[in-house]
């Protein structure tokens, strides 16, 4: 999505009124600081229209591929790749703040020209260099090309994604030269699918671009409005209303937009200034929306789109990937909308008076705007269809929902915009995925994955606990300004198979969700904290202290993913019905406890010694067992009746 389709929806999102002059400029400068994706060359006139044609060319040809397109994955992939080179050195200039228009250095065309040649020489080449196997690497000239092909890549990643997944990358190359034969290295990182080529740009451009285009449709039938305007009527009039409506609509604008940044800043623009009105500290606000924002990549049954590529990396089905994120999810924003009630009630908050808000009776008139998002789970959950024939299905739906929405109607110059936007959403991610099938064909070629294991196993002596915390501490490092789905899929490659190892044994659908979940919260994690500091840039606050609110707000973040590596039974995995229920109400009264112990207040504010008997009891309840939910429970009503009657005798 660009800036400017960012502002719109800005605009557009914020009742009558809350959006003063300044907002749309102010998103836009906030978008180019913290979103790489919103630095892209100004184009006017004639070469605009070029390059946007261009650019829904290529939407045009990836659905129609995703669908119909048979044949050699190589020849599928280096089209793809090439394609998306020539489409990202038109839209992402060297470096920020390049604000000629209508202008491309020479530099950058022959690297476009030189990189993409690379790829479509090997498209059209494909059975022929398949043919001559690891011979290929004697002829200098096919060598130098897939170098050049990998080096055009790179640079293309540090102007879209950023630094961060480049030095993960570099520094695996380095080991692997170092390690590995010179040809081989080549060989497998360019002309094999264990490099470039390998799953996660396959996944790319077979579901993930589709899921790109159908979000951006979406985006055009007004539905991120209906969503605020639900989080309002639904909790507006509330204690701290706009910060309840922040998380609400934050969980459900995040889940469809793919981008912790991007939601922060849309979602962020109305409702931090609600919140700051309202009489929350700026640090506050920013963190809360950071927080929300950040996890409506978790947020079932669309995750940013990772849930799909998490089905294919684990080979199981869709629904079930969905099915098992569902209690995590509810754990993670009740986590946050305790948080923010009790800190609704410690300063004395109120809410919206209700008749400033929508009222529901209109606004469940406009129910079928969700429809695109029903027929997209039903298709996909029941395997009617594929992945990606369910995703083109639902961008009809869309354009049909759209013609039907009399105030926010759908146009042929609005899908060409989203078919557009949808491209240039596409360049980060398949670039992104594109150094993560790098950073795979590395571990592979130098057997690094079985090292890595070794001095997991060796340093953490065999004990589970001690591997997730290493295996976290890496996550966040690697997960720091990284796209969510390229996120999951360097985790998937590097940390997840650690873990699965028989050495530490965490069940494969619990280990990929922990590394999934930490890679994400990196986004709200200090010192990069992406989300947070794209927060407090809204609400003009200090960085870090928004970064670390933001993370004690998302605490569930922090906790659930180690309860569901240590008893998967949080996935709902194995668990009778009697076993789910148990758990879904024990867990909320957990995440109660803790959140209310963090706050350091319900009914009173609370000395460190009840702080710490809430956070100790709520912990004890999130771990699923008989035992420990009697334990957590008989602390948690202990500590509710001593605050209720002590708070009461004070009163009187």
């Amino acid at each position: 999505m660009s800036s400017k389709d960012k502002d719109e929806k800005a605009y557009n999102a914020a009742p009558p009124g809350d959006v003063d002059v300044g907002t749309a400029a102010d998103v836009e400068a906030v978008m180019k600081k913290f979103d790489r994706e919103s630095n892209t060359r100004i184009w006017e006139g004639t070469p605009k229209t070029v390059i946007r044609y261009l650019m829904v060319a290529f939407s045009l040809y990836s659905i129609y591929i995703t669908l119909f397109g048979k044949g050699l994955r190589e020849v599928r992939l280096t089209r793809f790749l090439g394609m998306i080179l020539i489409i990202g050195y038109l839209n992402f200039p060297a470096k920020k703040g390049d604000h000629k228009v209508n202008h491309i250095p020479w530099y950058d065309i022959l690297i476009m020209i030189v990189g993409a040649a690379g790829f479509f020489y090997f498209s059209f080449n494909a059975k022929d260099i398949l043919m001559q196997a690891t011979k290929i690497t004697r002829d200098p000239v096919m060598v130098i090309m897939a170098i050049l092909s990998i080096l055009a890549m790179m640079e293309l990643c540090r102007r879209s994604v950023g630094i961060p997944i480049l030095c993960v990358v570099g520094a695996l190359l380095v080991y692997t030269f170092a390690n590995v034969r010179f040809g081989k290295v080549i060989y497998d990182l360019f002309f094999t699918t264990s490099g470039v080529m390998n799953t996660p740009i396959d996944v790319c451009a077979k579901y993930i671009v589709v899921f790109i285009i159908f979000g951006a449709f979406l985006e055009r039938t007004g539905i991120s409005s209906f969503f605020i305007d639900l989080a309002n009527s639904i909790a507006g009039s509330t204690a701290g209303g706009p910060a309840k409506v922040a998380v609400l609509s934050s969980a459900l604008c995040g889940m469809v937009s793919g981008s912790s940044v991007g939601n922060t800043v849309t979602t962020g623009s109305v409702t931090i200034p609600m919140m700051k009105k309202t009489g929350y500290q700026s640090e506050f606000a920013g963190a809360v929306e950071a927080a929300a924002s950040t996890g409506g990549q978790i947020m079932p049954p669309i995750m940013g789109a990772a849930a799909f590529l998490m089905a294919e990396y684990m080979g199981v089905s869709y629904a079930k990937v969905a099915l098992c994120a569902i209690l995590p999810a509810v754990l993670y924003f009740a986590g946050i909308y305790i948080a923010v009630h009790l800190e609704a009630k410690k300063l004395g908050l109120r809410g919206i008076p209700r008749e400033e808000l929508p009222k529901f009776s209109k606004l469940i008139k406009k129910i079928y705007l969700l429809a695109p998002l029903v027929v997209l789970v039903v298709l996909v959950s029941t395997n009617t269809r594929t992945m990606q024939f369910s995703a083109a299905v639902a961008i009809g739906v869309t354009i049909v929902v759209g013609i039907f929405n009399k105030d926010d109607r759908i146009t042929v110059k609005k899908c060409i915009d989203a078919l557009e936007a949808g491209a240039k959403g596409t360049i980060t991610v398949a670039v992104a995925c594109a150094m993560a099938g790098v950073v795979a064909g590395c571990i592979t070629s130098t057997g690094l994955a079985s090292k890595l294991i070794t001095a997991i196993v060796s340093v953490s002596r065999g004990h589970a606990m001690i591997a997730l915390i290493l295996t976290m501490l890496c996550c966040i490092v690697l997960g720091m300004g990284v796209p969510t789905t390229a996120t999951y899929c360097i985790m998937a490659a590097t940390c997840a198979p650690i873990l699965v190892s028989p050495e530490i044994g965490i069940p494969t659908m619990a280990a990929h969700f922990f590394v999934f979940y930490f890679g994400i919260v990196a986004d709200i994690t200090p010192p990069v904290a992406l989300a947070a500091y794209a927060g407090s840039a809204i609400a003009k606050s200090s960085p870090m202290r928004t970064a670390l609110t933001a993370t004690r707000l998302a605490i569930a973040g922090f906790i659930v993913p180690y309860i569901c590596a240590l008893n998967p039974a949080m996935l709902l995995i194995d668990a009778t019905v009697v076993q789910v229920v148990q758990i879904c109400i024990t867990s909320l009264i957990g995440i109660f406890g803790v959140s209310a112990g963090l706050s350091g207040f319900l009914y009173k504010p609370m000395n460190p010694i009840v702080r710490v008997l809430c956070i100790v009891g709520g912990l004890t309840l999130l771990i699923p067992g008989l035992a420990t939910d009697i334990i957590g429970l008989a602390i948690i009503v202990a500590v509710i009746f001593w605050l209720r009657t002590t708070s009461k005798a004070a009163a009187k």
